[in-house]
């Protein structure tokens, strides 16, 4: 489990990553619309864990559009059980077909 980010935010749980985009699991095909969650120590180590999970997921391509901290811990589903997967230390990917 992460404790301490690599920057000067002080967190006080894990660090949750959330990034939204659109990945391509065929050259030249539609996008699948995604939001992708992990614990990461920087945003940069995020992206790079999402791009390996989508690659191991069959996804050739991926345009990450946003990323950010989650400060709450979501509700309503699918994000709700995706979050405690995170904690588990898993990469949650939530396709949205």
């Amino acid at each position: 489990m992460i404790d301490n980010p690599d920057n000067d935010n002080i967190a006080e749980g894990p660090m949750v990553f959330i990034i939204i985009g659109k990945g391509y699991e065929q050259k030249g095909g539609q996008g699948i619309e995604l939001h992708i969650m992990l614990q990461a120590p920087d945003d940069d180590s995020a992206v790079r864990e999402a791009l390996n999970a989508l690659s191991e997921e069959g996804f050739l391509e991926a345009d990450l559009d946003q990323i950010g901290v989650l400060t709450d811990i979501p509700t309503e589903e699918p994000h709700a059980s995706a979050y405690q997967g995170t904690l588990e230390g898993e990469v949650a990917i939530i396709r949205f077909d």
